[in-house]
Formats: C-alpha cells, sequence, structure tokens
C-alpha cells in the first residue's frame, strides 16, 4: 500500500503458543487504510480472549480520513468505548475482562503509536533496534523509580502485573507517540509472548529478515524453538519510498 510520499508492506502471525489452550491475542491487520493493531487478553483473567476480538473488531471498519487527527480520533474514540464496555460488563460481578493493545497508524510522514499495557512496539532503522512504548506495568514502575534494575525485570515475580489496559477501569489513557517515516523503517507490534522468550538481538535479527512476511515468520519461528508458555502475536510494517 502507499500514500503519495511512502508505500509501505506488512504481514502478521499469531500463534496459542506451547501450554495455552486458548490464544487470547488477537491481530488486525487494515494495510489499506494505514492501521495495525496487536491485543491481548490479560492472562489470569475471564474472557481474554473476547476483550482481545472486541478491540479488533471495534477497529476493523475504520475509515482513512483526509485530516491525520481525525483517523487517530476515530481510533481513540473506538478504543475508549471498548473499554467502557468491558469495563460495565465486568464490574457488577467484579470481574476484570480486559485487553492490553498497541497500534500503529500512519499519518502523512509520520506514524503514530498508541498503546495501554505491556504489548509493545519496536523499531529497527538503519540497524539500530528501539523500543518505542513505555510498558503500563508494576515493574517498570519500579525500574522508573530505580527500585528495580531493567535487566531483573522480565524475571520478577511481579512481572505480569499490568497497570493499565483496555476494560481495566473505568477510565482509560491511552499513550501515543509521534515519530517521522524515514524510508526503511520497519516497525514490530507484539504481544508480550513473543518479547518475554526472545531478547533484543535476536528479535533484531528476526525483525531484519528478508522481507515483512520472512520476518513475521522468522520470529514466531525462533519464539516456538523456546519455552512459548504465552500466546505469540507479531505484525511486522517495513516503509520505503513512493517512488
Amino acid at each position: 500500500m502507499s500514500d503519495p510520499t511512502y508505500r509501505w508492506e506488512s504481514a502478521t502471525a499469531t500463534h496459542t503458543g506451547k501450554v495455552r489452550e486458548i490464544n487470547e491475542d488477537a491481530c488486525l491487520a487494515l494495510p489499506r487504510r494505514g492501521l495495525w493493531v496487536v491485543a491481548d487478553g490479560m492472562g489470569g483473567h475471564e474472557a481474554g480472549d473476547v476483550a482481545s476480538r472486541m478491540i479488533v473488531e471495534s477497529l476493523s471498519d475504520v475509515q482513512r480520513h483526509d485530516n491525520p487527527a481525525d483517523f487517530l480520533d476515530e481510533v481513540e474514540d473506538r478504543l475508549l468505548d471498548v473499554n467502557l464496555n468491558l469495563y460495565e460488563s465486568g464490574a457488577p460481578r467484579a470481574r476484570t475482562i480486559g485487553s492490553t493493545v498497541v497500534g500503529l497508524l500512519v499519518m502523512g510522514h509520520h506514524v503514530v503509536i498508541i498503546w495501554a499495557g505491556d504489548s509493545r512496539a519496536y523499531r529497527l532503522r538503519d540497524g539500530v533496534f528501539e523500543k518505542m512504548t513505555v510498558d503500563h506495568s508494576q515493574v517498570e514502575m519500579m525500574v522508573q523509580t530505580g527500585e528495580l534494575r531493567p535487566e531483573d525485570a522480565e524475571h520478577h515475580p511481579l512481572a505480569n502485573v499490568i497497570t493499565r489496559a483496555v476494560g481495566g477501569t473505568e477510565d482509560l489513557h491511552l499513550d501515543v507517540e509521534l515519530r517521522q517515516i524515514q524510508s526503511g523503517d520497519r516497525y514490530l507490534l507484539c504481544s508480550d509472548g513473543l518479547y518475554k522468550d526472545l531478547d533484543d538481538a535476536t528479535l533484531a535479527r528476526c525483525l531484519g529478515n528478508g522481507d515483512s512476511e520472512a520476518a513475521c515468520e522468522a520470529l514466531l519461528t525462533e519464539a516456538l524453538a523456546g519455552e512459548a508458555s504465552d500466546n505469540i502475536t507479531a505484525a511486522v510494517i517495513e516503509f520505503s519510498d513512493a517512488d
């Protein structure tokens, strides 16, 4: 797909993993509209697969807008609606029905990354691999305050405690990051089932493999070669000059 300035290609993959019986992840790819989303139903809670699926279904008919701000507003509004529906469904029975979410929107010369929870976005640019999101999690808060070293976070007993998610609270705050596109940029959206099994060097190597489809396959294959104790989902988006 393309706009007058950039072209892009993409691929997605999702897998239940080796341990879970249900895939609570969901993935959406709308390249013609410049929108990709990964959602991860909150583990340990009821109906996590319902929550992630509601996010994807809600965004599946989002339209492109002449005004980029309207595009972002529509995505945000739909996520806020899903949040309220999930919260109101669970509240009467003291249940939490929730999901993390990370999305990437193409807006002219820029991409917008929007997220809540610990599903992540990464970027590979000129050989430099960079995490573009900050987890909404208990261990990330501990890292930010100096209570925990970053290298110890993913193996900490509280590593699975999420501090923000769609459906988690009545009011949802979504973080938004705006980044300028550069030809050759390759973005990865993924659930924690991918990055908790693969270190940054492996993620970067797989993400740089072949085209977007080959990169997606490499990521999934590498993750399934390990423990794969969680659901695994990845979306890879690569940008190039339109000409």
